[in-house]
């Protein structure tokens, strides 16, 4: 279960948009709203990554579709583990002076 926010995404989000419009230093408009300036950074590092100001980082899409492509992977290994030992054991039954 994830961890509950300490800060309402639209506290956040008005945050970055005000970083972006005013140009003021992170810390100050982080000082101004009274959120910690290393979560209005991180928020607006995710806002630029989105808007495609910045490229060396994911975007919320593409780490959404990564999560869910890692959890398909993990089950597809867990299915052919299944399979594997299914297959030997049956290959046991098939042939008894089979060694595994």
């Amino acid at each position: 279960m994830p961890r509950q926010k300490k800060y309402p995404d639209e506290l956040l989000d008005r945050g970055a948009r005000m970083v972006a419009d005013s140009g003021r230093p992170i810390a100050h408009v982080a000082r101004d709203l009274g959120i910690h300036h290393e979560t209005l950074r991180k928020w607006v590092r995710k806002a630029e990554v989105d808007v495609g100001v910045r490229k060396d980082l994911l975007s919320t899409e593409e780490r959404e579709e990564l999560k869910a492509l890692r959890g398909e992977v993990r089950e597809l290994r867990r299915a052919n583990d299944i399979l594997k030992s299914a297959s030997a054991f049956f290959a046991a039954e098939l042939d008894p002076r089979r060694t595994k």
